[in-house]
């Protein structure tokens, strides 16, 4: 029989493994020691599972070393996919939401997804999808809001006649 594996009461695998990515120098730290174990002679494909990444990766890490010396290792600025929206549209695109639709011309009192979607082609140029929109518009601190159709042939009275009318029944 073995003997116990620590147990941990305050942390779990996820949240360990989430402070160690946080920092940089913890990254750099991984990969130089992966850049030590293939200088004696493992291979990439052993250290893959050791390290949780494909033998392609350690082959990066290694030919930018190479290259690049230590910085190779570092996170590079400006990786992913960019905005279509730059921040200053952004803060314009939030003063437009603060207008009525109606100040740019649109026919209708309140903004609508499709409708955002359209100003968003003609005022600025960027073509959205349907559902980015929404993501857009919840990145800005807007929520959407489903309209409630209100019928101004609606007589209250009558309404409230046929309510108390109900309830007797």
């Amino acid at each position: 029989m073995g003997r116990k594996v620590k147990q941990f009461k305050n942390y779990t695998t996820e949240q360990v493994e989430a402070l160690f990515e946080s920092d940089e120098n913890n990254i750099v730290g991984v990969r130089m020691y992966a850049i030590i174990q293939l200088t004696r002679d493992y291979s990439t494909r052993q250290l893959e599972d050791f390290y949780r990444v494909t033998h392609k990766q350690i082959c990066n890490w290694a030919d930018r070393f190479d290259a690049e010396g230590i910085d190779g290792l570092r996170m590079k600025p400006g990786r992913g996919r960019h905005p279509y929206i730059t921040s200053g549209q952004k803060e314009q695109l939030k003063t437009d939401l603060s207008k009525t639709p109606e100040t740019f011309g649109y026919n209708t009192a309140s903004w609508s997804g499709p409708l955002l979607k359209k100003h968003l082609e003609t005022a600025y140029g960027i073509v959205y999808k349907q559902a980015a929109v929404y993501v857009l518009l919840h990145n800005l601190g807007f929520s959407f809001q489903r309209a409630r159709g209100k019928y101004p042939e609606r007589d209250e009275a009558k309404r409230e006649q046929a309510k108390s009318d109900i309830k007797k029944r």
